[in-house]
Formats: structure tokens, sequence, C-alpha cells
């Protein structure tokens, strides 16, 4: 498999990219970025120095990928989905003499996504966020705290809406005033289950045991 990259993208050196992947137009890799095998980079997506994508990783165009964030095997990014890592962001020193740098520093947050999760359009993450794997966020969210694997999350600030399969299909749904049961066995049609217990949310192939309830 060969990689990839548009005559207008601009990859910068000492940034690794696997096999297979493409790069489209006008799409920016800073230098130290890593990107894996067979992943594709939408148009005019930014990924800043130091990013770590993982293998068979879809981002769609537009994306912003700032410093500090990682992204886990099969996970999907779709247009214009933005991060964030600093929380108490500011432009210039308090007298407003000079410029801050906008290099990475101390209070740099790490952001992850999970295995196989999906953040949708138009989507803003929080910094220092982790989103579980298989997770879905819905289109035009804003993700202010952790999100737990396999849970859908929607709103400003997002909450959990219920729980999906690794396909995506929905396996539990949530009201508004509703809480996830602190233990369950949910079937994910045709494709094993999801074991809840406390805050441990995982899928496990049919057959599984229930959770001890010791």
């Amino acid at each position: 498999m060969t990689i990839k990259v548009h005559p207008t993208a601009l990859v910068e050196a000492d940034v690794q990219i696997g096999e297979g992947t493409s790069i489209w137009d006008n799409v920016h890799v800073r230098s130290g970025a890593r990107i894996g095998r067979s992943c594709i980079l939408g148009e005019k997506t930014y990924i800043a120095g130091g990013v770590v994508v993982g293998d068979l990783v879809k981002i769609n165009a537009c994306a912003y990928l700032c410093a500090g964030v990682i992204v886990h095997d099969g996970a999907m990014i779709a247009a214009h989905v933005v991060f964030t890592n600093d929380r108490r962001p500011r432009a210039t020193d308090r007298d407003i003499t000079a410029l801050l740098s906008s290099a990475p520093g101390p209070d740099t947050a790490t952001t992850v996504v999970g295995r196989g999760a999906t953040i949708g359009a138009n989507a803003t993450i929080g910094p220092g966020v982790t989103i579980g794997a298989y997770a879905m966020i819905g289109m035009g969210s804003v993700v202010t705290r952790d999100v737990p694997p396999h849970a859908l999350m929607v709103g400003n600030p997002a909450r959990i809406l219920g729980l999906v399969a690794r396909d995506g299909t929905p396996v539990l749904k949530l009201g508004r005033n509703d809480v996830l049961p602190q233990r369950a066995r949910l079937v994910c049609p045709g494709d094993g289950f999801l074991l809840i217990d406390g805050v441990d949310i995982r899928w496990e192939p049919p057959g599984c045991p229930l959770p001890s309830e010791t």
C-alpha cells in the first residue's frame, strides 16, 4: 500500500504516516504528528504537532486537532469537529504587552478519543476530555466531561441519551431524567452484549457471564 498526499497538502518534516493513508487537499500536518495506517485526512483538516492518530481512522473535512489529542484505532471524526486543549486561554500576558506562545506548555491538556468512537459534525470537544471506546457524540454537541464507553452523548453541554453497540445500533435509550443502571446486561443485536458494572461499560461476546455479585 502507498501513502497518498495531495499536492496542495502541507506535511511538515518529522511526521510519521502509515501505509495506505490518504491526505487530501489543503490538509496541514505539523511536525511531530504521528498518523497510522489506512487513515483518511479530509480536505482542509489541521493536525497539530504531537497529535497521535491510530490506524483506520477517518477524519473528515475541516477538522481541527490541536496539540494533546490522541485518537485510537477505528475512530471517526466528522467534518468541522474542533478540539481544545487550554482551560484558561489568553492571547497575551496580563498587562497586554506581549503575545503568549502558541506552543504546548505545562497547562496543555491531553484529550483521548477511544477505539471505534464517533464524533459528529460540528462538535466541540473540551480540553482534557476522554471519550470512551465506541461512544458516539451527536452533531453540534459540546463535550465538557468524560464520555463513558458506548455512550450516546448529545447537546450543549452534552449529556447521555443512551448506549450504542459497536456498529452504532442503539442498545439503551434514556429520557431526560433517566440515569444509567448500575448493573445490567444489554443485548447488542447480532453482536454479543454490553455489560454495565458501575462505571465500567464493556462489550462481551455471546455467552459471557454476568458481572460478579460479590
